[in-house]
């Protein structure tokens, strides 16, 4: 895949840059810890600027979390409370919960988006329950803007400074993205294992 990453960037520039961080955000396994570093490198090579760099990355990064932020809107909360009533083990959430995590939501989402945006294995996952919960396009895009560019401007600079070292940020949070995905994977299997349906099936008796 780095093969893949470099290849990508040196030929196709800022629209590689722009593409590939929009697929990191629909498809997480490739990673933004190696595109943007490597931008940065190439760009304190001279053979890309470094603005349109962070740019082009936070525009693609931005494109992929209002896919995911369309997804949950579409959805909706009425429809996840529904199939929870059904299937609430495989979302570890009874009805209930779904529409407390809505308030929840509606109250803290600006800054649970914003953090989100900065934590590894969550980056993506954060845009579906804002869509979930109807959060406003514009205050979506306000608290998802800073948090992407604020990323896409670390990752970018690491590259920069640390020049043909940049895949050294890579290796430091790569294993830490995995940790995070890991951890949400387990405590999901947990939940799932452990679940304790307080509700009836649509449909049965009282």
């Amino acid at each position: 895949m780095f093969d893949w990453i470099t290849g990508m960037v040196d030929g196709g520039g800022y629209a590689a840059v722009a593409l590939l961080m929009f697929l990191e955000n629909v498809f997480p396994p490739i990673p933004s810890e190696l595109i943007m570093p490597l931008s940065g490198f190439v760009a304190a090579q001279g053979r890309l600027n470094i603005v349109l760099v962070l740019v082009a990355g936070s525009v693609g990064s931005l494109a992929g979390a209002l896919f995911w932020y369309w997804i949950g809107l579409k959805v909706g909360s009425e429809r996840l409370a529904r199939f929870a009533q059904d299937h609430g083990r495989w979302l570890t959430l009874t009805p209930r919960e779904v529409r407390a995590a809505d308030d929840w939501f509606d109250r803290h989402g600006g800054k649970a988006v914003f953090l989100g945006r900065l934590i590894p294995g969550v980056r993506t996952l954060i845009s579906v329950p804002a869509g979930v919960s109807g959060m406003r396009l514009g205050r979506f895009l306000l608290y998802s803007g800073l948090g992407t560019v604020l990323w896409t401007v670390l990752l970018t600079l690491a590259g920069w400074f640390l020049e043909d070292q940049y895949d050294r940020v890579g290796n430091w949070v790569g294993p830490v993205s995995n940790v995070v995905v890991a951890v949400l994977v387990l405590f999901y299997l947990y939940r799932v294992a452990t679940f304790r349906r307080h509700v009836p099936k649509r449909g049965d008796p009282a």
